[in-house]
């Protein structure tokens, strides 16, 4: 639950207390429970069924390195992979710019939702790697970043 903790400290305590009442439903086996969804639909709008809609194409993947190092790559709905890091509440999509930091009006893109949405339901890819190859998806993303 290091990843419960971690979000604590960039969400607002409504939607961590959300996303732990969604997790302890996945871990039970039950269905989220309509009201859960609801509810992630009343706090984040279209961003909740997009973010869904990118969990259930198992669009999310963590990628491990052995010193230790995780990011998280979701292949977003234009066929663009964004990187996410979930420790700081950071994706590299447009849309994290310019709605999260620039205008501050979501709390979260869709990507970095369904990061979160995909770690407590138990859907999320995994891909171990080199440190050298988690270095190298870092620094291609910056590129493309750049360009």
């Amino acid at each position: 639950m290091a990843a419960v903790a971690a979000r604590a400290l960039t969400l607002p305590a409504v939607v961590e207390e959300l996303l732990s009442e969604m997790a302890a439903a996945a871990r039970d086996g039950a269905p989220i429970p309509d009201e859960h969804l609801l509810s992630l639909k009343f706090v984040f709008g279209s961003s909740a069924v997009q973010a869904l809609d990118l969990v259930d194409r198992q669009s999310v993947t963590l990628i491990s390195s052995p010193s230790g190092r995780r990011v998280y790559q979701v292949l977003g709905s234009s066929g663009r992979t964004y990187v996410c890091l979930a420790s700081c509440h950071y994706c590299s999509c447009p849309a994290f710019a310019f709605s999260v930091l620039r205008k501050s009006d979501s709390l979260l893109c869709k990507h970095l939702l369904a990061v979160y949405l995909s770690q407590v339901m138990r859907t999320c890819q995994q891909l171990s790697v080199s440190d050298k190859q988690l270095t190298d998806v870092l620094l291609m993303e910056k590129t493309q970043a750049s360009s």
